[in-house]
């Protein structure tokens, strides 16, 4: 009987990460419960966006936290879609540093590009508010990211149509989102359309672009 390699893919750097994910998640609520409260029923109650909104704090701590998570589950999704579609040489884990680096530095620069064109044009308080719905809706979609994660990696094996599936669900979760955002801030944007849709396509669309080839290249 001939004998079948195998060949064992350690994965210990991932558990890791989602422990680390779970630690943070833990972190929030046991320091902050009523926020935790109130950001878990997001979908089902405007309250958290109304009324922690109106504290004009963007990188308030829980947030931070949240973004946190957001950066780590965000990165590892890419990971393993970068692993099934494209091929490298490199280790995974080099790989995932690439990622994670890409998207935190793409997060933390959009916001604090926005930051100054608030200050710019003296839209501190109204581009605060902004950044804080923006941050909570994709914090909280990353917690759906991180769940696809977690059975891509132990319970399911990637596959095309379970990617493509979990992507276009994030993408148009990232719609309605937005699109919730603007209807709030309708009277704002529609006195200054065109530097809207300047904003639009140099910050929320370009960006994502540039990461992708940052990614596949």
């Amino acid at each position: 009987m001939q004998a079948i390699e195998r060949i064992h893919e350690h994965r210990d750097w991932i558990t890791l990460l989602f422990i680390l994910c779970f630690i943070l998640l833990a972190l929030a609520k046991i320091s902050y419960p009523q926020r935790f409260e109130e950001f878990i029923s997001l979908l089902n109650s405007g309250k958290f966006i109304a009324f922690k909104g109106k504290e004009n704090k963007a990188f308030h701590a829980f947030n931070i936290l949240l973004l946190c998570i957001q950066i780590l589950a965000v990165s590892v999704f890419l990971f393993i879609t970068y692993q099934y579609f494209f091929e490298s040489s490199l280790p995974p884990i080099i790989i995932f540093i690439r990622i994670l680096t890409a998207y935190g530095c793409l997060i933390l620069l959009k916001a604090g590009v926005e930051k100054i064109i608030g200050n710019i044009f003296e839209l501190d308080e109204k581009m605060d508010y902004y950044l804080f719905q923006k941050i909570s809706y994709r914090n909280f979609i990353s917690l759906f990211l991180l769940t696809v994660s977690l059975f891509l990696v132990y319970s399911i094996d990637p596959n095309a149509t379970l990617i493509g599936i979990a992507g276009v669900l994030v993408i148009i979760a990232n719609a309605i989102a937005l699109f919730i955002i603007y209807r709030k801030n309708q009277t704002l944007l529609g006195a200054n359309w065109f530097y809207f849709i300047l904003y639009l396509c140099a910050l929320e669309i370009a960006p994502y672009i540039i990461l992708y080839k940052l990614i596949t290249i």
